[in-house]
């Protein structure tokens, strides 16, 4: 029985143990999750990684789980075990492994208990002093371990804001900035936001323009079919060029705002699945029945929220695989029971987070945008450039139609409409995403 472990810096609540005993793999996940890990029993010896494409000699494109890729193709994700594999399994957070001879057995936790009802303050008491010393104790426990520099991503909105408006009060020396830059009007507000911001904080700043990094260009992961998670992040190749000036600036861990939006957000934290989307036209009839299990082998509520801990599987493994460590402060387990306590008036619209910005001298501009910054518009234009080409040779030859997951002709009529649309449809960028990222790996 053969078993690797390679070992991270991580945080109290973001560790996972591996226990051997003869003839015994135990490993047991904590409740943070950077990134997942899977596993993949194989005869007698256990394969792990928190990078997918590791295991691609134990991947198969005919061994594909029928729910996951129905979920992926109509962004019905759920936090579970499974994978797009058969037989390549996530350890989700809290949960244990156990592998013998006999197999792998998962075993799932008991549901995180959550504050289901904010509390009432009492009176006199300040919530953002009390934010702000919390969200100081997370990030400089965080970067008290880091040698070399420390970065931050800085989007133009209120979460990374209120991150790097903690990490600048920190004493670690020159902090350096990082942030993709979107397209249009949006694009031009965005980057002035981020200029007072990054100004206002004595940062050095990096911005990547994202129209030049679109999903699918020629050049990216995708395009050269190098591998790669298939149910990546739409934005993989316009990170992929911010990740490589973090690489150049020498920084080690990278500060992030994800999970601002779901600490902030009023809907109970004890669902384990995401909302409903809209119909996918184009569905094979394998895919349709699939959809009556996407529910099915869903892991309990975690101590974090879902879609948190989901983006950490699209977005943190790129940064591990170059040796830096990503930190969600607004995520940490203790941060997120503190909102869950506080009243709906101090985290609608995000009021505290925007009240914050505004108490250090930053204008309104960037405490609370009227035209926030989206990657639609990143992500039209690939699609449009290099998305409809691909679509066009998957329906000669794809992997998702041979499996019946995808119907062709209803593909075709898609790809018909897009053409003469002024908008292609952002759903066929999980479709074509998943195919290109099958090939990669299968």
């Amino acid at each position: 029985m053969t078993v690797t472990v390679r070992e991270n810096k991580k945080t109290d609540a973001d560790i996972t143990t591996v226990i051997l005993r003869p003839g015994e793999v135990n490993v047991s996940a904590g409740v943070f999750g950077t990134a997942p890990l899977y596993l993949a029993p194989v005869g007698g010896e256990l394969h792990g990684s928190w990078d997918l494409p590791e295991l691609s000699p134990y991947l198969r494109a005919d061994r594909l789980c029928p729910r996951v890729i129905a979920r992926t193709l109509t962004r019905q994700h759920r936090y579970t075990a499974d994978t797009l594999f058969e037989g390549v399994h996530r350890l989700t957070e809290r949960a244990t492994a156990r592998f013998t001879q006999s197999g792998l057995v998962l075993t799932y936790p008991e549901p995180a208990e959550h504050v289901l009802e904010p509390r009432v303050l009492r009176p006199g008491v300040d919530p953002l002093a009390a934010f702000d010393a919390l969200l100081f104790d997370v990030v400089n426990g965080a970067a008290a371990s880091a040698t070399g520099r420390v970065a931050v991503e800085v989007s133009g909105g209120a979460d990374s804001a209120n991150v790097a408006l903690t990490l600048a009060t920190a004493d670690y020396g020159q902090v350096c900035s990082f942030g993709l830059l979107m397209g249009g009007a949006l694009g031009t507000q965005q980057s002035e936001r981020r200029r007072v911001l990054t100004d206002h904080l004595g940062f050095r700043d990096t911005a990547i323009p994202a129209m030049q990094h679109p999903p699918f260009v020629a050049g990216g992961v995708r395009a050269l079919g190098l591998r790669h998670d298939p149910a990546g992040a739409f934005y993989q190749e316009a990170f992929d060029a911010l990740r490589e000036q973090v690489v150049r600036r020498g920084c080690e861990v990278v500060f992030v705002g994800s999970g601002g939006d779901e600490v902030n957000a009023h809907h109970s934290r004890t669902d384990a699945r995401l909302p409903e989307t809209d119909p996918v036209p184009w569905l094979g009839n394998r895919a349709v029945e699939a959809l009556a299990e996407r529910d099915d082998h869903v892991a309990p509520a975690p101590v974090l929220p879902v879609p948190t801990l989901i983006g950490f599987g699209l977005h943190n493994p790129a940064y591990l695989r170059l040796g830096i460590w990503p930190v969600a402060p607004l995520a940490d387990p203790r941060l997120v029971r503190f909102m869950e306590q506080l009243p709906h008036e101090h985290k609608r619209g995000k009021a505290m987070f925007r009240e914050r910005l505004r108490r250090v001298g930053l204008p309104e501009s960037v405490a609370a945008p009227t035209e926030p910054e989206n990657f639609l518009g990143v992500m039209e234009a690939g699609l449009r450039t290099y998305g409809l080409p691909i679509l066009e040779g998957m329906l000669k030859e794809s992997l998702l139609v041979d499996l019946a997951y995808v119907d062709r002709d209803a593909l075709a009529r898609a790809r018909d409409h897009a053409e003469r649309s002024d908008v292609v449809p952002d759903f066929l960028c999980d479709t074509i995403a998943l195919e290109v990222g099958l090939r990669s790996l299968a």
